[in-house]
């Protein structure tokens, strides 16, 4: 059961880092269409002209690809595909090492990976979003870098408190496409790198887009009372619509919060063990905690050091 679950987090953490980032965004923006944005424009000069151009470019663009993924577990080889059909995207990542296991998503084009308010809207911002960024990681851009075989710019984001993880992403020049994602502790220790090593020939889509209002989702009876700074709640989708999880990012890190109901607080503890681990790049902490003579286990996963990820769960009160 483990094994099944830690594979498939793993294969989820792929998806996560080709399409950039991992949720769905939904913030005011006048035009409809995010695929015609900057179609004919020339080659952004700025590192926030480049995060815009990322960000629309894992949207607008279909391909299929090999990737690895290299930690300090193992070297998994990954067959990443991303379709576009009548406006909804299809992003499959399948483990080629190992178990086979396929992850798949599929959402709307322009239903972006960050939001700002935590309120839902029609049409997504990329200037928000890359603006949110610069005011929590210090951005440098490096021009000249190669990978598969494709020109590409190098972002490095060291972030401003020190504590969270540093970025390094490797853009195509020609589409904006991620190619390469390295990520470092504070120590400038590699945890993950993530990297295409074959790309087929990118395609731009120019089909329609509709985004519709999303309606907010329930939000559970808890909450995180400590987030570092920058992290703002975001919608959250449920299969049963019923509210499991809070979701918060600052724009490139993210993270899951989830309570699950362990029975009477005089039951012995069941579900996971309680601490801190690691899986990958991913940091997980539970606790115990006990509501009302209700047991309750909390768990948090994100790309975060593990002391600040346990700091958030600490946090957690219930209404």
């Amino acid at each position: 059961m483990m094994v099944t679950w830690r594979n498939r987090l793993i294969a989820w953490g792929a998806v996560m880092s080709v399409s950039l980032l991992p949720l769905s965004v939904y913030a005011q923006n006048a035009t409809p269409n995010i695929c015609l944005e900057g179609a004919s424009f020339e080659a952004p000069q700025i590192p926030q002209q480049w995060l815009e151009l990322s960000l629309q470019a894992s949207h607008c663009y279909t391909f299929q690809a090999r990737a690895v993924v290299i930690n300090s577990i193992d070297v998994r080889t990954l067959a990443l595909s991303h379709r576009i059909q009548e406006g909804v995207r299809q992003q499959v990542v399948q483990q080629l090492d190992g178990p086979s296991i396929s992850v798949e998503r599929r959402s709307r084009v322009g239903q972006l990976a960050w939001e700002s308010t935590g309120e839902g809207g029609a049409f997504p911002s990329l200037k928000g979003w890359a603006e949110h960024a610069s005011r929590f990681y210090d951005i440098a851009l490096e021009e000249g870098a190669r990978v598969a075989g494709r020109d590409a710019v190098k972002l490095r984001f060291e972030p401003k408190d020190h504590q969270r993880y540093t970025h390094e992403w490797w853009l195509d020049n020609t589409t904006g496409l991620l190619l390469k994602h390295v990520l470092s502790d504070s120590a400038d220790r590699i945890l993950e790198t993530f990297q295409v090593t074959q790309l087929n020939e990118p395609e731009r889509y120019t089909g329609e887009i509709t985004v519709d209002v999303i309606p907010s989702p329930p939000a559970p009876e808890w909450h995180a009372t400590w987030l570092p700074e920058g992290f703002m709640p975001q919608p959250v989708a449920s299969s049963d619509g019923k509210p499991h999880q809070r979701l918060y990012s600052d724009g490139l890190a993210t993270i899951s919060i989830f309570a699950e109901p362990q029975g009477s607080a005089l039951m012995p503890e069941q579900g996971l063990k309680s601490g801190v681990h690691q899986i990958g790049v991913s940091s997980i902490a539970v606790e115990e905690h006990v509501e009302n003579d209700q047991r309750w286990q909390l768990v948090g996963i994100g790309e975060l050091p593990p002391s600040m990820l346990q700091r958030i769960v600490h946090s957690v009160e219930f209404e």
